[in-house]
């Protein structure tokens, strides 16, 4: 079968043909539609992070998937049913997935398909469990993949608001760093009816005409250009938020994130950066953190039940957002043109199959 993978000792991925999995007892053969590509792909590709299936020279991309149960192998689920894949898995049985928190395992107790230690789903077909699987309607055929990266996202906000749950905690306002796709992502379910949030921000570092803006502004947010506020100067250029979603990698947010926040504020840091040595007034911040109750956590991976909230979330999306979020759809043979790095597109996809 037909499959996007990433080679030892390569930096950028093929188009290669790879066995068609069998699903073992008690999984499902699944007909891959679309997966999306994201910054994490791009840093698997470079080995900046996770890594190859054990014994495998080649590792098959992708971990925001939409499928069709192809073979349901004698388990509940149902032929022709449309699925969206999590992304972790147990090496071996632990009680981070016995009671349904893998998002909560520490390294070296769970694999993530297409990024470490486990073949992804950019392939024509993959097998998987049902508990690691989220039945999604029929109308999510296209767009479906979109589940996992909001999933994320709702974890995120669920957890500032269970570490406000001590007080009466009312939010009003929020500061996405970041417009690649998680951060329009994050501001469009910011920007939901059922959001607390009345007034949002979205941090970026474009020129105007610009799509990512187009969408922040249609959406309902505030542009804010880096160049001209940073992170650290939006209290005074704007407001103190009272929550900060961090989807940028770049490690000087997090900490200048504490000076967005408002009293009783919370930062969620989602990005991943490299390493990175530079001064920070420490005491400042530490003082600070402390006498305005400020927080900062940091939050990665989601869990079925997160699925669920985000499948609900999509739903809810403006149908142009999806439309515009989504600027490439590529064939698996146009697996070159699909992993260019292109800062006109927003989100890009491969696509297997239709439904």
């Amino acid at each position: 079968m037909r499959a996007v993978v990433i080679r030892r000792g390569e930096s950028r991925p093929t188009l290669a043909n790879v066995p068609r999995p069998t699903p073992e007892a008690g999984e499902a053969l699944l007909r891959t539609l679309r997966v999306g590509i994201d910054g994490t792909d791009h840093e698997v590709i470079q080995n900046n992070h996770g890594g190859f299936p054990s014994g495998d020279d080649y590792q098959i991309l992708g971990h925001e998937a939409v499928a069709v149960v192809e073979d349901a192998n004698g388990t509940a689920l149902k032929a022709g049913e449309l699925v969206v894949p999590t992304v972790r898995r147990p090496p071996e049985t632990n009680k981070y997935f016995e009671r349904g928190e893998p998002d909560m395992a520490p390294d070296g107790q769970y694999v993530e398909r297409g990024i470490v230690g486990a073949h992804g789903y950019m392939s024509e077909f993959f097998t998987s469990s049902p508990e690691f699987l989220v039945s999604v309607p029929d109308s999510f055929a296209e767009y479906g993949f979109l589940v996992e990266p909001i999933s994320n996202s709702e974890k995120a906000l669920e957890h500032a608001l269970a570490a406000r749950s001590a007080f009466e905690w009312e939010p009003e306002s929020a500061l996405v760093l970041g417009n690649g796709p998680l951060g329009l992502l994050t501001l469009a379910m910011l920007e939901t009816p059922s959001s607390p949030f009345q007034r949002t921000y979205c941090l970026g570092r474009r020129d105007r005409p610009d799509p990512t803006i187009d969408i922040i502004e249609r959406l309902g947010g505030t542009y804010v250009d880096s160049r001209e506020t940073s992170v650290e100067a939006m209290a005074d250029a704007h407001e103190a938020v009272d929550f900060v979603y961090e989807a940028t990698g770049y490690a000087k947010h997090a900490f200048e994130t504490v000076d967005a926040l408002a009293p009783n504020g919370v930062g969620a840091l989602l990005g991943i950066p490299g390493d990175w040595e530079f001064e920070i007034d420490g005491g400042r911040l530490h003082r600070e953190m402390v006498l305005q109750n400020k927080m900062l956590f940091g939050s990665v991976n989601s869990n079925v039940r997160q699925f669920e909230m985000a499948k609900k979330r999509l739903a809810a999306f403006p149908d142009w957002f999806v439309d515009d979020i989504i600027t490439g759809v590529y064939t698996p043979e146009e697996t070159d043109a699909a992993f260019e790095k292109n800062t006109d597109g927003i989100k890009t996809v491969v696509a297997f199959d239709t439904r």
